[in-house]
């Protein structure tokens, strides 16, 4: 982060408009005894929605959410986009030394800020990153998009996968460190700008933990009972075929939540799609409407 307030601090900015017209502010939220920076987009008025809480998932940000913050404050609800330890603004860390539980560490916290009933709207690694900080803490909803599935629903770890994955790795190890064009035919929803915007926040540096990964790899329990009651969304994206949207369906038939597919999406055409992101945008609120959330 840029400088070091008190905390809890709560920055306004100036009203902006969001995706429907309606004016919108930009706000913040800072837990410096944590080194975490969250974005806030929050409506003009205040209504009785759930607060909602966005993870991103691996290498990426709060970023990855803005369409999704403007969307939804738009509409009434207020978001938060966290921004785990070493990533985007919030300050760095020894990332080789990061496990997955250090993660988990920062959503409950972000949680605990927020109080008891938010939705959490997790993609990728942050989709098991919900789950597990819903263990720990009341939440209200769960949206799960391209989701990183527990370890009842993954195949055993073989001993090379996790020898293949770097201490820190970048957007080289995710396949995204080619040519614009390539990445646009594997990723037909996304616009140029699109994929641009992506590489470049991606980062040419290595800023994720391969030992979260590995421990991913080698699988996350989840405890099902601890979050019975508790209305959950999956999502799951059919356009690059990569192992998260493909178990979409599987793990939301092992957490009995609803099932929605979206198969001409990418992984990240699901998040950050300057016109596929408004689909599964509408399909969330359908599902935030329908359970009074």
């Amino acid at each position: 982060m840029s400088d070091h307030r008190p905390d809890p601090l709560r920055v306004t900015r100036p009203h902006q408009i969001g995706t429907n017209g309606r004016p919108i502010r930009k706000d913040e939220i800072e837990l410096t005894d944590r080194g975490l920076y969250v974005e806030s987009w929050m409506p003009e008025r205040r209504s009785r929605r759930r607060p909602l809480l966005f993870v991103h998932g691996e290498l990426t940000g709060s970023w990855v959410w803005e369409r999704y913050l403007s969307y939804f404050a738009g509409r009434g609800w207020e978001g938060h986009a966290l921004n785990l330890r070493h990533h985007y603004w919030s300050e760095t860390a020894d990332i080789a030394a990061t496990d997955f539980e250090a993660y988990v560490d920062d959503v409950v916290s972000v949680m605990d800020r927020l109080g008891h009933g938010s939705v959490v709207v997790g993609h990728g690694m942050g989709g098991l990153l919900t789950l597990k900080a819903a263990e720990r803490y009341p939440v209200g909803g769960i949206v799960l998009l391209d989701s990183e599935l527990p370890r009842d629903l993954r195949p055993p770890a073989r001993p090379h996968e996790l020898r293949e994955i770097p201490d820190v790795y970048g957007r080289d190890y995710i396949g995204w460190e080619t040519l614009p064009e390539k990445l646009q035919r594997d990723n037909r929803d996304l616009t140029v700008a699109d994929i641009l915007r992506l590489q470049h926040l991606l980062g040419q540096k290595p800023h994720e933990s391969g030992l979260a990964k590995r421990e991913i790899v080698e699988g996350i329990a989840i405890d099902r009972a601890r979050l019975a009651g508790v209305p959950i969304m999956i999502v799951g994206s059919g356009l690059d075929g990569s192992s998260s949207a493909t178990g979409a369906e599987r793990l939301a038939d092992w957490l009995g939540g609803t099932y929605e597919p979206f198969g001409a999406h990418s992984h990240y055409g699901l998040v950050i799609g300057e016109t596929s992101f408004h689909q599964v945008a509408e399909g969330i609120r359908a599902f935030l409407e329908l359970h009074r959330l």
